[in-house]
């Protein structure tokens, strides 16, 4: 699908609207929310890893409505079957024929509750339609929606009955989030604005329709980075991959995922152009999850979130400084460009 790229501007302006929305009913995640929405206006997708009852479903929900996406949810389960997500092929007695009826996975926003409580087949259904954008049925392929995001959740705490993700689906995540615990007054918070609607669900309104959100990946897609920024994503990858610690490093995916979230950070920050910082901001949310340690590591509890830490504050950032010139709006206001 081909759109219009909206000016960075306007990007800007419309992303903090999504933000300001959905922060009407999801208290206290502001920050992971903004990294998520950063990665959808990447084109990518998005797997949050947290303990239940956080908000992730409601966080999910929330901006599908507000992005104006269609939106499904799959509760994951063993017994998930692969036709469960992707639809089947059923017989029509009236026209003696089979006919294809769409699974959930044809929608705007897919969220994968509990991704790791189901089966590798179902999850390998799921792993064609994120990186290739379609499914197959009967040996027919039948392509997606555009834009087409997969939002999933994972419970990192209780491993009983599920199916650790493989590397490969890992990898197609572009990020991974943790929620974390609210502040005691965003707790209180929760609570009041839970006893101020008297009721369980929680209304968000639609901010922008799917094709203004093709526009606004457009429109981010359109924004260059100076080569000495893609040098620093290679670099923090690669050194990943040296890390004593560490077995398999991120690949090639992963350094492509550091820079294209960092930029659209960046644009969500009013600014067309991306910093040394935009990367840091994102690097263990991109690279984290692409690391496999060492036994020995793994064993001594070290956690790839560490290991990433550790490369961030080790590989040097570019050193050349160049002209600078005001750009931008909201949080990039006095923001600098390298010319």
């Amino acid at each position: 699908m081909t759109s219009t790229a909206l000016p960075v501007t306007e990007v800007a302006a419309r992303g903090r609207a999504v933000l300001d929305e959905v922060g009407t009913v999801v208290v206290g995640m502001r920050e992971p929310l903004r990294v998520a929405l950063a990665a959808i206006l990447a084109g990518g997708h998005v797997l949050f890893e947290d303990v239940p009852g956080l908000g992730k479903t409601l966080a999910a929900r929330s901006l599908a409505t507000a992005l104006g996406l269609d939106f499904r949810r799959v509760q994951c389960t063993p017994d998930l079957l692969p036709s469960d997500l992707t639809g089947s092929s059923v017989f029509d007695p009236a026209t003696a024929t089979f006919a294809f009826r769409p699974g959930p996975v044809f929608t705007g926003l897919l969220l994968a509750d509990e991704i790791n409580r189901t089966a590798p087949k179902t999850q390998s259904a799921l792993l064609e339609a994120m990186a290739e954008r379609q499914v197959t049925v009967d040996g027919q392929t039948y392509p997606l929606a555009e834009p087409f995001h997969v939002v999933a959740t994972s419970n990192p705490v209780e491993y009983e009955g599920t199916y650790p993700l493989p590397e490969a689906q890992l990898d197609r995540f572009m990020v991974r989030l943790a929620v974390g615990y609210p502040e005691r007054e965003a707790e209180v918070d929760v609570l009041n604005r839970r006893l101020a609607r008297r009721r369980e669900h929680a209304d968000v309104r639609q901010v922008v329709d799917s094709a203004t959100l093709a526009a606004m990946q457009a429109g981010v897609e359109a924004v260059e980075v100076d080569p000495d920024v893609l040098g620093y994503c290679v670099d923090l990858a690669a050194a990943t991959r040296a890390h004593a610690a560490v077995e398999v490093g991120a690949s090639p995916r992963g350094s492509q995922a550091l820079v294209l979230v960092a930029r659209a950070l960046a644009v969500l920050d009013g600014r067309d152009f991306v910093t040394p910082e935009d990367v840091k901001a994102v690097g263990v949310a991109t690279l984290a999850h692409r690391l496999s340690l060492s036994p020995q590591s793994w064993a001594s509890g070290l956690a790839p979130q560490r290991v990433v830490t550790e490369v961030l504050g080790a590989v040097a950032g570019p050193s050349t400084t160049r002209q600078a010139r005001p750009v931008g709006v909201g949080a990039g206001d006095g923001a600098t460009r390298s010319e």
